[in-house]
């Protein structure tokens, strides 16, 4: 293969594993704007979403397609049983008191997954089989097309979602000012719920689309939710355009660097140009605006 080739197929590796970190930050970006807090039961939304299609699809024999979506349905409802029970039940506004619990919960939920399902990668099949599509000298997978079409379609329906429906639009009119979204008469409560369900959706999601490439484990979302919270920390933490720019910019970023430096370093890349936003841009590439947030 040669040297553009190469390039070529570090980029289109890039871009899929940066969709996930785009669809994470995503999902980090809600709860911030929501809360103020760093949710890092993320982690474990990723980690469940893939597990739980193991589970629907491999041991409980449920069609893919459902199972895809039970999932997403089972961690959604996670996430709002967080909300409703520690999160809301804590009622401190102190926001490294919030950001403990969600370790607490993190740490119970990823020691839980090991006892249920053990140590072991498991995997998942592709949504569409394993013939591999050439171009240009690149290879690309049909699980590649799907992460980028579920990607797409995300972002579509959370444009329309927050700039379209009643509840979206309360939901940001919540991030901007809590005190006067509750004096317009909304229920920022119900609101902080409805991002953590969102949060725990859109985890899930992530979770689920990469397994077929790389399996899934009891752990599998720590990396890829860390390296999705660089990803929202790049862009802008708490803006969405920043949070997909963000996500594909790193997936891109540590493909090439694995890929023309050493894949010892690949987990390193991300944290390095995450070191470098924070030291020279701390603001992200486009910054917090208050009209993107959400």
């Amino acid at each position: 293969m040669e040297l553009h080739e190469q390039i070529l197929q570090y980029v289109i590796s890039g871009l899929t594993i940066g969709a996930i970190y785009a669809i994470v930050a995503l999902g980090f970006n809600i709860i911030h704007n929501a809360t103020g807090i760093v949710n890092f039961v993320q982690c474990e939304f990723v980690t469940l979403g893939g597990m739980m299609m193991y589970t629907y699809y491999s041991l409980l024999r449920i069609p893919l397609f459902l199972s895809f979506f039970l999932s997403m349905a089972t961690v959604t409802l996670l996430g709002a049983a967080i909300e409703r029970g520690p999160i809301r039940v804590a009622k401190s506004k102190a926001i490294i008191i919030l950001i403990f619990i969600t370790i607490g919960i993190s740490s119970t939920i990823r020691g839980t997954a090991l006892l249920v399902w053990g140590p072991d990668n498991v995997p998942i099949p592709s949504f569409s089989g394993e013939k591999v599509i050439r171009i240009l000298g690149a290879t690309i997978l049909p699980q590649h097309i799907w992460i980028f079409a579920i990607t797409i379609g995300v972002v579509i329906f959370l444009q329309y979602f927050f700039h379209r429906t009643l509840i979206g639009k309360a939901m940001r009119a919540t991030a901007v000012n809590r005190r006067a979204a509750s004096l317009m008469g909304i229920c920022v409560n119900r609101m902080v719920l409805f991002s953590f369900a969102m949060s725990g959706g859109l985890g899930a999601v992530g979770g689920m689309i990469i397994a077929p490439i790389t399996t899934t484990s009891y752990d599998t979302g720590i990396m890829l939710a860390l390296k999705g919270f660089a990803a929202a920390i790049l862009g802008g933490y708490g803006n969405s355009t920043g949070a997909i720019l963000g996500g594909l910019i790193l997936g891109v970023l540590e493909s090439l660097g694995a890929g023309l430096i050493s894949s010892k370093f690949k987990n390193a890349f991300a944290f390095f140009i995450l070191l470098l936003v924070l030291f020279f841009k701390p603001e992200g590439i486009l910054g917090h605006g208050e009209s993107e947030r959400v």
